[in-house]
Order: structure tokens, then sequence, then C-alpha cells
């Protein structure tokens, strides 16, 4: 059986490796189950505590944890993988901010906030980045589509939950998608002895 020193190595190591954000179901896997959820959740805290004054942290997000390089030092990442995120215009940010806080929202529904039509282009670039996705369709004549926000989306800001969301005035600078976290390196760097197995999104 392992220790709980051993248990938080294998899941640091998994979650360094890992493409996309674990969650603790496919974590638990690792150890055919017979670890329960609880415990895994306390290693997790312990290995993100852990993380804390470096400049990868481990994050809680909707689809799971994951280890990201902390937005704080995004400028001077910057310097040397200079690739800029894509920048949204106005519309199409304002749109992903309505339908996030007003969900489940059709075009109408976007359109009476906005004052505006909306675009197929600003609909067809949120789905495409997969911040976006049809719930479903509201029962009236028409049907219109019924749109929310994806998982994806959560992941993306680094959120767990819808409940997270920032003040509604704030949503717009807060989807800066050059202040997006990016992925952690998937090698960890070399340790001193003495400490604990600590190694080191996306954007649009």
């Amino acid at each position: 059986m392992l220790t709980p020193s051993e248990i938080k190595v294998v899941l640091e190591a998994a979650l360094l490796a890992a493409q996309e954000p674990l969650p603790v179901s496919e974590l638990r896997r690792m150890f055919d189950d017979e670890i329960d959820a609880d415990t895994v959740r306390l290693l997790l805290e312990e290995l993100r505590e852990a993380w804390t004054d470096r400049g990868v942290e481990l994050v809680s997000t909707a689809s799971g944890w994951r280890f990201q390089t902390k937005a704080s030092l995004q400028k001077f990442l910057e310097r040397i993988h200079p690739e800029r995120a894509p920048r949204y215009s106005r519309a199409v940010m304002e749109t992903l901010a309505i339908i996030a806080y007003r969900q489940p929202a059709t075009r109408g529904d976007i359109e009476n906030v906005r004052g505006v039509s909306v675009s197929t282009e600003v609909i067809r670039r949120l789905e495409e980045r997969n911040w976006v996705e049809v719930l479903g369709h509201k029962d009236v004549p028409g049907r219109p589509a019924l749109y929310g926000t994806t998982k994806l989306f959560l992941d993306d800001l680094g959120l767990r939950s819808l409940e997270e969301l920032p003040p509604l005035e704030d949503i717009v600078k807060t989807l800066d998608l050059t202040q997006i976290p990016t992925p952690a390196p998937q090698h960890a760097p070399e340790q001193p002895a003495e400490t604990p197995a600590e190694t080191a999104q996306t954007s649009a």
C-alpha cells in the first residue's frame, strides 16, 4: 500500500503530464479505486499548498484538477513565447457575458440586452471556441436555440462553477484572453533533495 507521500508523487506526475484537467474519479483509477475520493481531494489540497510559492499552481476547475502557470507571470513568458491570443470583438465579448449570466438565453434575449441584432458570425465564433453550446430549444413558435456556456469556458477562466463568475461589470475585462494562465510544463524540473516532490490554459 502506498503512503500518502507516495500517492502525492503519483498525483503530481499524472497532473503534470495531462493535456487537460483531470477529475478525482479519473485520478482514483490509477490506484484501482482503492483510495476514496475524499482522501484524493485531501492530498490534492496538500499538493496545492506545497506549490503555493512556485511559478506554477495547482487549481481545481469545472472539469477537474490541473497545473497552470500563474497569470501574474504571463508577461515574462510572452517574451520567449510571443504568440498572442486572438482578440475578440466587443460584440463577441458582450454576447458571451450575456449568455454566461443569463443562461439559458436565446438570440432574442441577447438582442434585448444589447439593443442590436446578434450576427450568426458572433455565435459561430463562440461555438468554435467551445465556450458556448446549444442546451435545447425554447418551447415557443420557431423554437429558438437556448445557449449556455461549456465546462471549457469555466476551465479557461480557472473556475469550478458559474457561481464563481466575477461581478457582471468586470466580466469583459476578465475575459481578456491574454490573462488566461498557460499550461504548465509537462516535465518536472530537478528538485532539491530536501524538498517534497515539487514540479512544475489556455488561451484562445
